[in-house]
This record gives C-alpha cells, sequence and structure tokens, in this order.
C-alpha cells in the first residue's frame, strides 16, 4: 500500500529512526582497544543491515520527503560516528576519515543549496558502493576474527572508501556545473 510522499510516521522512517537512535549505544560499545568485539560487531551490523531495510522498505510503500532527509542523516551520524570513534580510540588513522568527512560536508551542503531551489540530488551507485565500503571498512574493523591479523584488510577498504568519496563528490560537483541549478521561484 502506498504512502503519503509527506507522511512522517511510515515503517521506514522507523527503521531510519532507530538507527538514529542507536548510533549513540554503537559508539559507547566500541572498544577502547584494536582487538574488535562481538557486542560492537553485532550492533554494527544490525544498524548496517536497517539501511537496506528500510531502503527496501521505502521503494517498496513508496518514499517520503522526511525519508529523503532522515536516511542520509541517519548514514551519517552512524558511519562518521563510528570512524571518528575508532580513530579516537587509535584504530583508524585520522587522514581518511577526515577526508571522508569532508566530502560529506562539501556534498550535504551542496544539496541542502539545491534542494531550497527544488532540485533533489538523489546518492549516486558510486556513492551507494562508498557507503557500503565504508560499512565493510567499520565491520571488519570491528569484528574479531580480523580486527587484529587483517589490518590491510579494513585498512584497504577504508581506502577504497576513500576514493570512491572522492569520485562520486566530483561527479556530484561535476554534473551541477553541466546542468546548472534553476532560479527560486
Amino acid at each position: 500500500m502506498p504512502v503519503d510522499p509527506n507522511a512522517v510516521a511510515t515503517w521506514a522512517n522507523a527503521i531510519t529512526a532507530g538507527r538514529l537512535v542507536f548510533s549513540p549505544v554503537m559508539f559507547l560499545v566500541i572498544p577502547d582497544h584494536d582487538r574488535g568485539s562481538w557486542l560492537a560487531y553485532g550492533l554494527w551490523f544490525v544498524l548496517s543491515l536497517s539501511d537496506g531495510i528500510d531502503g527496501w522498505i521505502a521503494r517498496r510503500h513508496g518514499t517520503t520527503s522526511s525519508g529523503a532527509f532522515l536516511d542520509p542523516l541517519a548514514d551519517k551520524v552512524l558511519v562518521l560516528g563510528a570512524m571518528f570513534t575508532l580513530v579516537a580510540r587509535d584504530v583508524f588513522w585520522l587522514l581518511p576519515v577526515a577526508i571522508i568527512t569532508g566530502r560529506e560536508l562539501v556534498i550535504s551542503v551542496y544539496r541542502i543549496l539545491v534542494g531550497s531551489k527544488g532540485v533533489s540530488v538523489p546518492a549516486s551507485k558510486v556513492a551507494k558502493y562508498k557507503t557500503v565500503f565504508q560499512q565493510l571498512a567499520v565491520g571488519f574493523a570491528l569484528w574479531p576474527w580480523f580486527a587484529v591479523d587483517h589490518r590491510w584488510l579494513w585498512n584497504g577498504l577504508l581506502w577504497i572508501a576513500v576514493g570512491l568519496a572522492l569520485v562520486s563528490g566530483w561527479n556530484y560537483l561535476s554534473a551541477s556545473r553541466r546542468q546548472p541549478v534553476p532560479d527560486a521561484v
């Protein structure tokens, strides 16, 4: 059954709100060492999986304006929060996380500016892959089977996410130069 595009109370939005509410819990359970944690990994897995589930529900029943705002916000809070927590715990390096954060800030400001003129900027495929690689990098850094002996794996995934972040950011900004945003009416 399709939902009203202006609706706020939807199943997809409820899952997204849950991701926002449980993100701080996720940051608290990330251990202060680089050996991983089953609790942190399990919570990360569930929260990352919920991102796909709320998207699937939204596509099946209809997207909403509130969901278009809340879902990317929840993604950024969860992923960047976990990454900065891992930086604070000396697990992730600051440089790749800072690059990803810079890209997120630039593209978020861009989306706000063009959104105020009635233009929607949906996530590109490259940006979706970026999110998956970010989730994998954090997940493998938290997973006890991979946290210590396979640092190369999650560091590699993190740097792939950096590359995808830069490519997708460039794609968004270069597309905006080819198709100027219409003046506000």
